[in-house]
Protein backbone atom coordinates (compact mmCIF):
# COMPACT_ATOMS: atom_id res chain seq x y z
CA UNK A 1 0.00 0.00 0.00
CA UNK A 2 1.27 3.65 -0.85
CA UNK A 3 1.56 6.90 0.76
CA UNK A 4 -1.11 9.06 -0.28
CA UNK A 5 1.80 11.79 -1.59
CA UNK A 6 2.75 8.68 -4.42
CA UNK A 7 -0.73 7.36 -4.83
CA UNK A 8 -2.30 10.52 -5.95
CA UNK A 9 -0.04 12.34 -7.42
CA UNK A 10 -0.70 14.00 -10.81
CA UNK A 11 -0.05 11.63 -13.84
CA UNK A 12 -0.94 14.28 -16.09
CA UNK A 13 0.27 17.95 -16.95
CA UNK A 14 -3.83 18.69 -17.22
CA UNK A 15 -4.57 16.88 -13.81
CA UNK A 16 -1.86 19.35 -11.90
CA UNK A 17 -3.86 22.07 -10.14
CA UNK A 18 -1.61 25.21 -9.93
CA UNK A 19 0.45 26.86 -11.93
CA UNK A 20 -1.68 26.53 -14.98
CA UNK A 21 0.33 28.67 -17.23
CA UNK A 22 3.52 26.95 -16.61
CA UNK A 23 1.98 23.27 -17.09
CA UNK A 24 0.00 25.18 -20.32
CA UNK A 25 4.17 26.36 -21.57
CA UNK A 26 5.59 22.43 -21.07
CA UNK A 27 3.13 21.19 -22.65
CA UNK A 28 3.30 23.82 -26.09
CA UNK A 29 7.34 22.42 -25.69
CA UNK A 30 6.26 18.66 -25.31
CA UNK A 31 4.41 19.29 -28.88
CA UNK A 32 6.86 21.32 -30.91
CA UNK A 33 9.54 19.21 -32.64
CA UNK A 34 12.26 21.16 -30.38
CA UNK A 35 12.65 20.33 -27.36
CA UNK A 36 15.53 21.54 -24.98
CA UNK A 37 17.73 20.48 -22.49
CA UNK A 38 15.57 22.16 -19.09
CA UNK A 39 16.70 22.86 -15.82
CA UNK A 40 13.56 22.62 -12.96
CA UNK A 41 14.10 24.91 -9.68
CA UNK A 42 12.51 26.13 -6.66
CA UNK A 43 11.95 24.83 -3.41
CA UNK A 44 11.86 21.34 -1.77
CA UNK A 45 8.01 20.01 -2.10
CA UNK A 46 7.06 22.59 -4.60
CA UNK A 47 6.12 20.20 -7.47
CA UNK A 48 9.31 19.62 -9.79
CA UNK A 49 9.58 16.10 -9.74
CA UNK A 50 5.74 15.81 -10.25
CA UNK A 51 6.00 18.46 -13.18
CA UNK A 52 8.78 16.53 -14.84
CA UNK A 53 6.77 12.98 -14.53
CA UNK A 54 3.97 14.81 -15.95
CA UNK A 55 5.97 16.20 -18.92
CA UNK A 56 7.74 12.89 -20.02
CA UNK A 57 4.64 11.57 -19.95
CA UNK A 58 3.26 14.37 -22.65
CA UNK A 59 6.33 13.75 -24.86
CA UNK A 60 6.59 10.01 -24.38
CA UNK A 61 2.76 8.89 -23.40
CA UNK A 62 2.06 6.50 -20.76
CA UNK A 63 5.11 3.69 -21.50
CA UNK A 64 7.11 6.30 -19.42
CA UNK A 65 5.84 5.33 -16.25
CA UNK A 66 6.52 1.64 -16.75
CA UNK A 67 9.86 1.53 -14.27
CA UNK A 68 12.47 -0.16 -13.36
CA UNK A 69 15.23 0.07 -10.55
CA UNK A 70 18.36 -0.71 -11.96
CA UNK A 71 21.94 -1.26 -9.50
CA UNK A 72 25.09 0.04 -11.45
CA UNK A 73 28.24 -0.81 -10.81
CA UNK A 74 30.89 2.29 -11.23
CA UNK A 75 34.59 1.51 -10.77
CA UNK A 76 36.77 4.59 -9.15
CA UNK A 77 40.58 5.12 -10.56
CA UNK A 78 41.29 3.45 -7.72
CA UNK A 79 39.45 0.48 -7.95
CA UNK A 80 37.12 0.70 -6.09
CA UNK A 81 33.74 -0.53 -6.42
CA UNK A 82 30.27 2.12 -6.42
CA UNK A 83 26.93 1.24 -6.62
CA UNK A 84 24.52 3.80 -7.75
CA UNK A 85 20.66 3.24 -8.05
CA UNK A 86 19.51 4.62 -11.63
CA UNK A 87 15.16 4.38 -12.14
CA UNK A 88 14.67 4.26 -16.03
CA UNK A 89 11.99 3.22 -18.49
CA UNK A 90 12.50 2.66 -22.17
CA UNK A 91 12.47 6.73 -22.99
CA UNK A 92 14.22 7.84 -19.97
CA UNK A 93 16.73 7.31 -17.09
CA UNK A 94 17.11 9.41 -13.51
CA UNK A 95 20.04 9.66 -11.75
CA UNK A 96 21.13 10.98 -8.48
CA UNK A 97 24.76 11.55 -8.92
CA UNK A 98 25.08 13.41 -5.58
CA UNK A 99 24.95 10.07 -3.99
CA UNK A 100 29.01 8.93 -5.19
CA UNK A 101 30.15 12.22 -3.72
CA UNK A 102 33.57 12.98 -5.37
CA UNK A 103 32.79 10.56 -7.89
CA UNK A 104 29.45 12.07 -9.52
CA UNK A 105 31.48 13.09 -12.36
CA UNK A 106 32.59 9.39 -12.83
CA UNK A 107 28.59 8.78 -12.55
CA UNK A 108 27.84 11.64 -14.98
CA UNK A 109 30.43 10.99 -17.54
CA UNK A 110 29.42 6.86 -17.92
CA UNK A 111 25.84 7.21 -18.08
CA UNK A 112 25.12 10.05 -20.59
CA UNK A 113 28.57 8.23 -22.93
CA UNK A 114 25.94 5.03 -22.46
CA UNK A 115 22.87 6.94 -23.66
CA UNK A 116 24.58 9.04 -25.96
CA UNK A 117 25.71 5.72 -27.82
CA UNK A 118 22.41 3.96 -28.62
CA UNK A 119 19.40 4.91 -30.24
CA UNK A 120 15.56 5.33 -29.27
CA UNK A 121 14.60 1.58 -29.94
CA UNK A 122 10.70 1.94 -30.13
CA UNK A 123 9.69 2.88 -33.16
CA UNK A 124 6.26 4.01 -31.96
CA UNK A 125 7.83 6.35 -29.98
CA UNK A 126 6.37 10.09 -30.29
CA UNK A 127 10.18 11.54 -30.25
CA UNK A 128 13.42 9.99 -31.31
CA UNK A 129 15.40 11.01 -28.44
CA UNK A 130 15.91 10.17 -24.70
CA UNK A 131 15.67 11.73 -21.64
CA UNK A 132 18.09 11.80 -18.60
CA UNK A 133 16.94 13.26 -15.11
CA UNK A 134 19.46 14.59 -13.04
CA UNK A 135 18.59 14.78 -9.30
CA UNK A 136 20.34 17.69 -6.85
CA UNK A 137 21.53 19.11 -9.89
CA UNK A 138 22.71 21.86 -7.60
CA UNK A 139 24.78 19.41 -5.53
CA UNK A 140 27.31 18.28 -8.31
CA UNK A 141 30.65 19.39 -7.63
CA UNK A 142 32.55 21.63 -9.61
CA UNK A 143 34.27 18.95 -11.83
CA UNK A 144 31.05 17.36 -12.64
CA UNK A 145 29.36 20.09 -13.72
CA UNK A 146 32.15 21.06 -16.33
CA UNK A 147 31.98 16.96 -17.47
CA UNK A 148 28.29 17.75 -18.24
CA UNK A 149 28.90 21.17 -19.55
CA UNK A 150 30.83 19.71 -22.65
CA UNK A 151 28.46 16.47 -22.86
CA UNK A 152 25.53 18.53 -23.47
CA UNK A 153 26.26 19.86 -26.92
CA UNK A 154 28.06 17.15 -28.10
CA UNK A 155 25.17 14.71 -27.53
CA UNK A 156 22.08 16.76 -27.94
CA UNK A 157 21.13 14.63 -31.20
CA UNK A 158 20.30 11.59 -28.99
CA UNK A 159 19.32 12.86 -26.12
CA UNK A 160 18.12 15.28 -23.67
CA UNK A 161 18.98 16.69 -19.85
CA UNK A 162 16.71 18.01 -17.18
CA UNK A 163 18.18 19.19 -14.74
CA UNK A 164 16.80 19.30 -11.24
CA UNK A 165 17.61 21.63 -8.25
CA UNK A 166 16.56 23.85 -5.31
CA UNK A 167 18.64 26.87 -6.64
CA UNK A 168 20.73 27.80 -9.42
CA UNK A 169 23.12 29.63 -7.54
CA UNK A 170 25.35 26.76 -7.28
CA UNK A 171 25.31 25.97 -11.02
CA UNK A 172 27.76 27.07 -12.98
CA UNK A 173 26.98 29.90 -15.67
CA UNK A 174 27.48 27.63 -18.78
CA UNK A 175 25.18 24.82 -17.54
CA UNK A 176 22.56 27.67 -16.95
CA UNK A 177 23.13 29.36 -20.09
CA UNK A 178 22.41 25.94 -22.12
CA UNK A 179 19.18 24.95 -20.24
CA UNK A 180 15.12 26.69 -20.38
CA UNK A 181 14.95 27.62 -16.97
CA UNK A 182 11.86 26.75 -15.48
CA UNK A 183 10.87 28.28 -12.29
CA UNK A 184 8.38 26.21 -9.82
CA UNK A 185 7.80 27.78 -7.13
CA UNK A 186 6.30 26.95 -3.80
CA UNK A 187 1.92 26.91 -3.57
CA UNK A 188 0.10 29.65 -1.46
CA UNK A 189 -1.86 28.67 0.92
CA UNK A 190 -5.03 28.91 -0.76
CA UNK A 191 -3.33 26.54 -3.87
CA UNK A 192 -2.50 24.17 -0.80
CA UNK A 193 -5.85 24.17 0.77
CA UNK A 194 -7.34 23.29 -2.71
CA UNK A 195 -4.22 20.10 -2.70
CA UNK A 196 -5.95 18.87 0.46
CA UNK A 197 -9.19 19.26 -0.14
CA UNK A 198 -8.96 16.74 -3.75
CA UNK A 199 -6.32 14.50 -1.93
CA UNK A 200 -9.14 13.98 0.94
CA UNK A 201 -11.73 13.64 -1.18
CA UNK A 202 -10.12 10.99 -3.42
CA UNK A 203 -9.66 9.49 0.03
CA UNK A 204 -12.89 9.20 1.31
CA UNK A 205 -13.67 11.92 3.66
CA UNK A 206 -14.02 15.75 3.76
CA UNK A 207 -11.33 18.07 5.64
CA UNK A 208 -12.28 20.30 7.72
CA UNK A 209 -11.13 23.66 6.91
CA UNK A 210 -9.25 24.34 10.70
CA UNK A 211 -7.69 20.77 10.13
CA UNK A 212 -6.29 22.32 6.44
CA UNK A 213 -5.23 25.90 7.92
CA UNK A 214 -2.93 24.17 10.70
CA UNK A 215 -1.27 22.03 8.11
CA UNK A 216 -0.77 24.60 5.66
CA UNK A 217 0.36 26.73 8.32
CA UNK A 218 2.97 23.88 9.23
CA UNK A 219 3.96 23.06 5.70
CA UNK A 220 5.72 26.18 5.33
CA UNK A 221 4.40 25.76 0.97
CA UNK A 222 5.88 22.20 0.94
CA UNK A 223 3.26 20.23 -0.85
CA UNK A 224 4.59 16.83 -0.17
CA UNK A 225 5.21 17.80 3.60
CA UNK A 226 1.51 18.72 3.94
CA UNK A 227 -0.04 15.43 2.26
CA UNK A 228 1.97 13.25 4.43
CA UNK A 229 1.19 15.23 7.66
CA UNK A 230 -2.17 14.91 6.71
CA UNK A 231 -2.24 11.31 6.07
CA UNK A 232 -0.66 11.20 9.53
CA UNK A 233 -3.04 13.10 10.84
CA UNK A 234 -5.87 11.24 9.43
CA UNK A 235 -4.12 7.76 11.50
CA UNK A 236 -4.25 9.21 14.65
CA UNK A 237 -7.63 10.93 14.42
CA UNK A 238 -9.93 9.60 11.62
CA UNK A 239 -12.30 12.62 12.17
CA UNK A 240 -9.66 14.87 12.23
CA UNK A 241 -11.83 17.46 14.73
CA UNK A 242 -10.69 18.88 17.81
CA UNK A 243 -7.33 19.86 18.63
CA UNK A 244 -4.56 18.43 16.25
CA UNK A 245 -1.11 18.11 17.46
CA UNK A 246 1.43 17.48 14.44
CA UNK A 247 4.23 15.92 15.57
CA UNK A 248 8.10 17.65 14.67
CA UNK A 249 10.18 15.32 13.23
CA UNK A 250 13.24 14.32 16.32
CA UNK A 251 15.90 15.68 13.73
CA UNK A 252 14.01 18.81 13.91
CA UNK A 253 13.64 19.04 17.71
CA UNK A 254 17.04 18.14 18.05
CA UNK A 255 18.28 21.16 16.29
CA UNK A 256 15.59 23.60 18.12
CA UNK A 257 18.04 22.19 22.02
CA UNK A 258 21.03 23.31 19.58
CA UNK A 259 19.85 26.91 19.42
CA UNK A 260 18.64 26.96 22.67
CA UNK A 261 21.66 25.86 23.83
CA UNK A 262 23.36 28.77 21.82
CA UNK A 263 21.18 31.02 23.83
CA UNK A 264 21.36 29.57 27.20
CA UNK A 265 25.10 29.99 27.96
CA UNK A 266 28.12 31.49 25.97
CA UNK A 267 31.66 29.71 27.15
CA UNK A 268 34.18 27.37 25.62
CA UNK A 269 32.45 24.33 27.26
CA UNK A 270 29.26 24.74 26.19
CA UNK A 271 31.02 25.50 22.23
CA UNK A 272 32.12 21.76 22.87
CA UNK A 273 28.84 20.62 24.05
CA UNK A 274 26.87 22.04 21.09
CA UNK A 275 29.76 20.24 18.87
CA UNK A 276 28.93 17.00 20.08
CA UNK A 277 25.23 17.97 19.44
CA UNK A 278 25.90 18.79 15.98
CA UNK A 279 27.79 16.07 15.20
CA UNK A 280 25.10 13.54 16.23
CA UNK A 281 23.10 15.29 13.79
CA UNK A 282 25.40 15.03 10.97
CA UNK A 283 26.01 11.29 11.71
CA UNK A 284 22.30 10.51 10.93
CA UNK A 285 22.78 12.05 7.54
CA UNK A 286 20.60 15.52 8.31
CA UNK A 287 22.72 17.81 5.38
CA UNK A 288 24.70 20.49 7.00
CA UNK A 289 22.57 23.04 5.53
CA UNK A 290 19.58 21.78 6.61
CA UNK A 291 20.85 22.10 10.34
CA UNK A 292 22.40 25.24 9.63
CA UNK A 293 19.04 26.61 8.63
CA UNK A 294 17.13 25.18 10.92
CA UNK A 295 19.27 26.25 13.95
CA UNK A 296 19.70 29.70 12.77
CA UNK A 297 16.03 29.99 12.32
CA UNK A 298 15.33 29.12 16.03
CA UNK A 299 17.66 31.63 17.14
CA UNK A 300 16.17 34.60 14.81
CA UNK A 301 12.95 33.83 16.97
CA UNK A 302 14.53 34.33 20.40
CA UNK A 303 17.26 36.77 19.88
CA UNK A 304 16.64 40.60 20.15
CA UNK A 305 15.82 42.51 16.94
CA UNK A 306 18.68 43.84 16.63
CA UNK A 307 20.40 40.99 16.27
CA UNK A 308 18.68 39.44 13.83
CA UNK A 309 20.13 40.23 10.93
CA UNK A 310 23.50 39.77 12.07
CA UNK A 311 22.45 36.12 12.94
CA UNK A 312 21.48 35.25 9.32
CA UNK A 313 23.93 37.41 7.62
CA UNK A 314 26.91 35.40 9.05
CA UNK A 315 24.73 32.02 8.67
CA UNK A 316 24.69 32.97 4.69
CA UNK A 317 28.59 33.71 5.25
CA UNK A 318 29.45 30.23 6.85
CA UNK A 319 26.47 28.64 4.41
CA UNK A 320 28.82 29.66 1.31
CA UNK A 321 32.38 29.11 3.05
CA UNK A 322 31.00 25.29 3.76
CA UNK A 323 29.55 24.77 0.17
CA UNK A 324 33.50 25.59 -0.97
CA UNK A 325 34.99 24.02 2.04
CA UNK A 326 35.09 20.19 2.72
CA UNK A 327 34.74 19.37 6.47
CA UNK A 328 31.33 20.88 7.11
CA UNK A 329 31.86 20.55 11.48
CA UNK A 330 34.32 23.09 10.72
CA UNK A 331 31.80 26.08 9.78
CA UNK A 332 28.79 24.98 11.32
CA UNK A 333 30.86 25.37 14.65
CA UNK A 334 32.82 28.21 13.31
CA UNK A 335 28.68 30.07 12.63
CA UNK A 336 27.81 28.66 16.20
CA UNK A 337 31.27 30.56 18.43
CA UNK A 338 30.20 33.78 15.73
CA UNK A 339 26.70 34.02 17.39
CA UNK A 340 27.76 33.67 20.87
CA UNK A 341 30.16 35.87 20.52
CA UNK A 342 27.56 38.43 19.47
CA UNK A 343 25.04 37.44 21.70
CA UNK A 344 27.26 38.07 25.01
CA UNK A 345 28.49 41.11 23.08
CA UNK A 346 25.00 42.72 22.33
CA UNK A 347 24.29 42.41 26.89
CA UNK A 348 27.60 43.33 27.55
CA UNK A 349 26.88 46.95 25.62
CA UNK A 350 23.90 46.83 27.59
CA UNK A 351 25.04 46.03 30.81
CA UNK A 352 28.10 49.34 30.04
CA UNK A 353 25.49 51.46 28.69
CA UNK A 354 23.60 51.25 32.29
CA UNK A 355 26.60 53.66 34.05
CA UNK A 356 26.60 55.74 31.78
Amino acid sequence: MSLWVDQYRPRTLDELSYHKSLSERLKSLAASGDFPHMLFYGPSGAGKKTRISCTLRQLFGAGVEKLKIDQRIFLTPSKRKMEINIVQSNYHIEITPSEAGNYDRLVIQEIIKEIAQTQQVDLSAKQRFKVVIINEADSLSRDAQAALRRTMEKYMSNMRIILCANSTSRLIAPIRSRCLLIRVAAPNSEEMSHVLDNVARRAGFTLPEEAAQKIVDDSGGNMRKAILVLEALKMQSPDLNGPLSIAKPDWETYCHKVADMIIAEQSPAQVMAVRSKLYELLSHCIPPTVILKTVAERVVDKVDESLKADVMHWAAFYEVRMRVGSKKIFHLEAWVVKVMSLYKHFFYDIDMSAFD
